[in-house]
């Protein structure tokens, strides 16, 4: 038999999540603006939860990077800068090399290069419908299924706190910036360089290359910072960036 208590605490975690994901999508979509200030009562209205629900939520926002402490009391919505959009990818990067070459020095079972090994079959099959059929909503399915398959390769909570921490910013996830790519006119040839770069990780693990490992892992994340590039300069393809009204873009000449 449950407890009451028991009963209790489950209701107030599901109110939890609930409203986390409501102030996440406020955020995102913009109707929360950048530097705005996130009150809880204000929140209590909004998204129509009780006060305990809300204020772990706003805690667990600003543990996902999304909402910053402010002296006077509350939150706000956070500010990008390009430069920390760049450093949030390129510390995905360097975390899933180090989770590549722990998993290479360490050893993984046969099932989990096996999973591995099935996940990029499929994305093979998908990429081989050409760039005019391809599924991208599919892709980026099993894109983000083998970061985390690799991810969990390495059998490390700490690295896999930490990567899901960074990516949790909507911008810096594996797939955050292929709806971009999408309108590339390169969209295959960058698809099938992903997918190379894929494959030859999953080898380098296999054969206990951890050093090598770790470098496919770090470039791998350039194709995002090169994703990043061209949206910055095209406003249609900066709409297409996961949270890109939080981003503060500098001037261009």
């Amino acid at each position: 038999m449950i407890k009451t208590a028991d009963k209790g605490s489950d209701r107030s975690m599901t109110q939890t999540v609930r409203a986390q994901f409501a102030l996440r999508e406020l955020v995102l979509r913009g109707e929360l603006n950048p530097g705005e200030r996130v009150s809880e009562l204000q929140m209590v209205e909004r998204l129509g939860v009780s006060r305990t629900p809300v204020r772990m939520a706003l805690v667990r926002l600003e543990e996902e990077g999304l909402l910053e402490a402010i002296p006077s009391g509350g939150f706000s919505v956070k500010t990008f800068s390009e430069k920390e959009v760049f450093e949030s990818i390129e510390i995905r990067g360097t975390l899933e090399g180090l989770a590549a070459r722990l998993a290479a020095e360490r050893g993984v079972s046969r099932t989990d290069l096996r999973n591995a090994a099935d996940c990029l079959d499929a994305i093979d099959d998908v990429m081989r419908r050409g760039t005019t059929e391809i599924d991208l909503s599919r892709y980026v399915e099993l894109n983000a299924k083998f970061h985390h398959i690799l991810i969990g390769m390495a059998e490390s909570q700490t690295l896999a706190r930490q990567l899901e921490r960074v990516s949790a910013l909507p911008f810096a996830s594996p797939s955050a910036l292929v709806p971009v790519q999408s309108r590339s006119p390169e969209l295959n040839q960058i698809l099938s360089i992903a997918q190379d770069q894929h494959h030859c990780v999953l080898s380098a693990i296999e054969r206990r290359e951890g050093t090598r490992a770790e470098a496919i892992m770090r470039e791998h994340a350039r194709i995002a910072h090169r994703n990043l590039e061209r949206a910055l300069t095209n406003q249609r393809d900066m709409d297409l960036v996961p949270g890109s009204g939080l981003i503060k873009r500098r001037i261009r000449a």
